[in-house]
């Protein structure tokens, strides 16, 4: 019974793998896979699947927030709070309604990429120190990364590290809390 089932997983194994070079053949093809493949820690899976839920179409996203909260009811990534007001009384919670597959997806390359680039682990840390718990904390830094990819995207180049201002911040420990997140 146990040789059957190392031998089904071997086959499934080697199938995962040529799949995951079907993939990598593919995204390579694409126009914007160099914007994609540049981000920390997106490999050719993260980075097909970044590409494939957020698209190819830049009109659909005007502007960053566009992409990482529309201005309507529903929150497209899902990285933006829900935000009800009844006369004085405020709440915000988890947004459920949203692109469940974009949320996952960006999410996803936000959790990672918190253990390769400095500014990303910053933002992490800092929302964990307010009292966020990790799920939310990783959405913070993801909302934060949609707006850095869409300039990316916009411009068609690809990811780089000196010319994001605000991880060159907290590289040379230059500028406030503030400052760090708006740049």
């Amino acid at each position: 019974m146990t040789g059957a089932f190392v031998t089904a997983l071997t086959a499934i194994v080697t199938q995962i793998h040529a799949l995951d070079d079907h993939i990598a053949a593919l995204l390579s093809e694409h126009v914007d896979a160099h914007i994609f493949l540049s981000l920390p820690r997106a490999q050719a899976l993260r980075a097909a699947r970044l590409l494939a839920e957020i698209g190819d179409c830049r009109a659909r996203f005007p502007t960053p927030e566009s992409l990482a909260s529309l201005a309507s009811l529903a929150s497209l990534a899902g990285t933006t709070p829900s935000t009800r007001q009844s006369g004085k009384m405020k709440t915000t919670s988890f947004r459920w309604s949203a692109d469940k597959q974009l949320r996952d997806a960006v999410c996803d390359f936000a959790a990672d990429s918190r253990h390769a680039n400095p500014w990303a682990a910053q933002l992490y840390d800092r929302a964990r120190a307010r009292g966020h718990r990790h799920p939310h904390a990783v959405r913070i830094v993801a909302r934060a990364w949609l707006h850095v990819i869409w300039r990316c995207w916009q411009d068609h180049q690809p990811y780089d590290p000196a010319q994001h201002r605000a991880l060159q911040l907290v590289l040379h420990g230059s500028g406030s809390p503030a400052q760090v997140i708006a740049a």
